[in-house]
């Protein structure tokens, strides 16, 4: 066994680690166990009797004086077979006179020369289960941030994979290519904002030959960027009175957000832009240069897709209900802004309504009617 200052020690190392890597001291103590078990098992187990093989060891660690006691389960036995697991019992009655054949007696069999051997696994074993907590507790505190956004550092890229693996605390990202836009800037040391997709427990299984630990994977193209970028920069967002209703994102291009106010005094698009557009702008910069546009968002579909073309003006919305499709009709010098380039404008607006939508110039459809009247005509 260790000696009196050895346990000490030990008792004042346990309270130490518990209170500077926030581990409880039980598991601690229960590592310390595990350790002597098998430091017992491994050097012990033929000279005293016990197979390693045997979970029939049991050791008892004092929490206030760090006493160790090592016993060996072994049921009584009138006539015994295995001394590494029976015991007889006339043995049985030198250490209490109750025990009876089939009983479970408990043989303390601490070694003398046990400390060395004891010490030297045990610190292994330690090490090694407080490094567990503490990838433990690392894990548990980033599940409990997904869907939520950090500050990344870049550390390193994949050459191969392209993959940027960034610093986010005490743990490691990963922002996969598919997770990128273009706009960053992948050198060591750089600092962007991410948003927390998923959480795994082990690395090793995200990125072969990589240490275990816990590591998480981060996007810069999610939706739910854009969204906690805002209620940071927005009071109103953060109270609950302006509500972010739905988000469209072609990401490093364009992203277009619907907002509502429950207070009909406040302003909902003026809230996200801030005065001089500063709110806006400072998402706006983080985001790269990317361009968003911030509109009402209405309960009246034909309102809500109206304002979700903006910058276009809008003549009038023809909605069926029935399809959740609607016709949108615009002056004949906005078509091309209402569509957008590449008809990203129109997309977006799709996307952020949930309504499909067929835009029309204002000339189109006089036409359209035009050469209904004159076929109704003719057919008349």
């Amino acid at each position: 066994m260790m000696d009196k200052n050895e346990n000490k020690a030990m008792i004042e190392a346990v309270a130490l680690l518990a209170k500077e890597k926030n581990i409880g001291k039980e598991v601690l103590f229960s590592a310390i166990e595990e350790a002597l078990k098998s430091a017992y098992k491994n050097n012990f187990n033929k000279e005293y009797g016990v197979p390693a093989s045997t979970p029939n060891v049991r050791v008892e660690l004092d929490r206030v004086t760090g006493a160790v006691r090592l016993y060996a389960r072994k049921q009584v036995e009138t006539w015994v077979v295995d001394e590494a697991t029976e015991i007889s019992v006339e043995a049985a009655r030198k250490i209490q006179p109750s025990y009876e054949e089939g009983d479970i007696v408990e043989v303390e069999v601490t070694p003398n020369n046990f400390r060395r051997v004891a010490a030297q696994t045990a610190k292994q074993v330690i090490v090694q289960k407080i490094r567990e907590a503490e990838r433990g507790k690392i894990y548990d505190d980033f599940i409990e941030k997904e869907n939520e956004i950090l500050t990344a550092i870049v550390h390193s890229v994949d050459p191969e994979s392209k993959t940027v693996y960034v610093e986010l605390g005490k743990t490691e990202g990963a922002l996969e290519m598919a997770q990128q836009m273009a706009a960053d800037v992948y050198t060591p040391g750089e600092r962007f904002k991410v948003y927390l997709l998923e959480v795994v427990a082990d690395r090793r299984l995200a990125r072969p030959g990589a240490k275990y630990g816990p590591q998480v994977s981060v996007s810069r193209i999610h939706p739910g960027l854009v969204k906690r970028l805002f209620e940071l920069e927005v009071p109103e967002i953060q109270s609950g009175i302006v509500q972010i209703k739905s988000i469209a994102r072609e990401a490093g291009s364009r992203t277009k957000m619907a907002v509502y106010s429950s207070d009909p005094m406040i302003d909902p698009v003026g809230s996200c832009v801030g005065p001089r557009g500063q709110r806006v702008d400072r998402v706006v910069t983080e985001l790269r240069g990317e361009k968003i546009d911030i509109i009402k968002w209405s309960a009246d579909p034909s309102e809500f897709v109206a304002n979700a073309l903006n910058p276009a003006h809008v003549v009038s919305v023809f909605v069926n209900e029935k399809e959740k499709a609607c016709r949108v009709v615009v002056p004949d010098n906005q078509l091309s802004l209402a569509i957008g380039k590449e008809g990203q404008n129109a997309r977006l607006a799709a996307r952020l309504t949930g309504w499909k939508i067929d835009i029309k110039s204002q000339s189109q459809v006089d036409e359209q009617m035009l050469d209904a009247e004159t076929e109704a005509t003719e057919e008349a």
